[in-house]
């Protein structure tokens, strides 16, 4: 079987931790036997002046690269911050469409595996019709819960939902929002993203925390994620005070790079916590192993998830959780002995992270809770559904 992957969502040699959770399902796949995949990630469009700021990056990724032997290409898209939005699908496939009928020639796939519903799918069902190939959509969680409030976007994706010859889901929670667009619930198969238990696994506390020259008397909170509003970080940061009062060695660390820094870092000198949080910044994924096994508990406090990857590599470190019940994350935790679900406030997440470091868990138990939901798991998966659709 031959597969041509269609996203924006995908690493690259400048951007190696970009949405690497796409990478792990579909190189997974190319492992099964006599399944083969191309990639092609378009990146939108910049001049290659520095003065472009942030968008700079984008003009620095190669067209071309392989990855693990895969061929990936970044073809260029026109892209007008917020004003193009409603275009973007169209400008992706005009763009693409091209070189994807020259790889066709070389690599004459049979489906093609389209990532994240717009703009992304708009243009990968575009592109299928074009050349009279079947498509498969997974829906992420954004694409679907934020992007539908959109007038002029909701009808694109509502078409491009029915279009599609079949639409995976990572939760139950997305796929009942599809059915309410009137999408057939027979087209839509859920499939959870899986954890890399080579990459997370437990290691001892005291030896990560060796490691990341954290205070072994500390009590340790992780939280990992883009900085922007919708991860909740502020709030965590919220409940920060209340429970230093109760325990002046609680100390949270927040990984991960994002335009909302600067507001966190005015809110830390506000709230005069700055004894007592740490921004640690980007970490390369291998290593983020340590900071969760380093970690008394794990917070994410998201207002909108799909299927939080960072539950999942949490959990397989043998650290407990607490997550807003938001989308997927009840779907993951759904035994009180791995972690606790609270709401999105600061006193309901000042409630939980106060009970998850005074409880003793058992971090074998919370490591077995997900150890079996491997990546292979989840390319056996989607490779069911390819073999269905293609049947058809």
């Amino acid at each position: 079987m031959k597969v041509l992957v269609y996203t924006t969502l995908f690493p690259n040699h400048h951007q190696p931790n970009n949405n690497i959770f796409i990478k792990k399902r579909m190189f997974h796949f190319a492992q099964l036997r006599n399944c083969e995949i191309k990639v092609v990630a378009p990146i939108p469009y910049c001049p290659p002046l520095p003065v472009f700021g942030k968008k700079y990056q984008y003009s620095q990724i190669k067209k071309y690269e392989l990855m693990n032997n895969i061929e990936v290409f970044h073809p260029r898209y026109p892209l007008v911050p917020k004003i193009s939005m409603p275009f973007h699908g169209f400008a992706m496939y005009l763009s693409t469409i091209g070189l994807i009928k020259k790889i066709s020639k070389v690599f004459p796939f049979d489906l093609i595996d389209g990532h994240y519903i717009f703009p992304d799918g708009l243009a990968a069902l575009l592109c299928s019709k074009c050349i009279n190939r079947p498509l498969v959509l997974s829906a992420r969680g954004s694409d679907i819960n934020q992007f539908t409030r959109f007038k002029s976007i909701k009808p694109m994706i509502r078409y491009t939902l029915n279009q599609a010859d079949h639409v995976i889901s990572v939760c139950n929670a997305l796929k009942q929002e599809m059915t309410d667009l009137g999408i057939d619930e027979k087209k839509i198969s859920v499939i959870p993203n899986g954890v890399d238990i080579d990459i997370f696994y437990p290691i001892d506390k005291e030896e990560a925390r060796r490691k990341l020259l954290i205070n072994q008397d500390h009590k340790v909170i992780v939280s990992v994620g883009s900085l922007i509003p919708r991860k909740g970080f502020h709030i965590i940061l919220e409940t920060l005070p209340g429970l230093i009062q109760r325990d002046a060695k609680i100390h949270l660390y927040i990984i991960g790079e994002g335009h909302y820094r600067s507001s966190l870092e005015k809110q830390i000198k506000d709230l005069h916590l700055d004894r007592h949080v740490t921004l640690v910044g980007e970490v390369a994924n291998d290593e983020l192993k340590f900071w969760y096994s380093s970690a008394d508990v794990f917070c994410l406090a998201s207002s909108r998830e799909g299927w939080a990857n960072v539950i999942m590599e949490s959990l397989a470190c043998g650290t407990p959780v607490v997550a807003t019940r938001v989308y997927g994350a009840p779907e993951i935790i759904t035994s009180a002995a791995v972690g606790i679900l609270v709401d999105s406030t600061p006193q309901s997440l000042s409630e939980g992270l106060k009970t998850a470091l005074e409880t003793a868990w058992n971090r074998e138990s919370i490591h077995a809770h997900v150890k079996n939901r491997t990546w292979f798991t989840v390319a056996d998966e989607v490779k069911s559904i390819f073999d269905m659709v293609l049947s058809r």
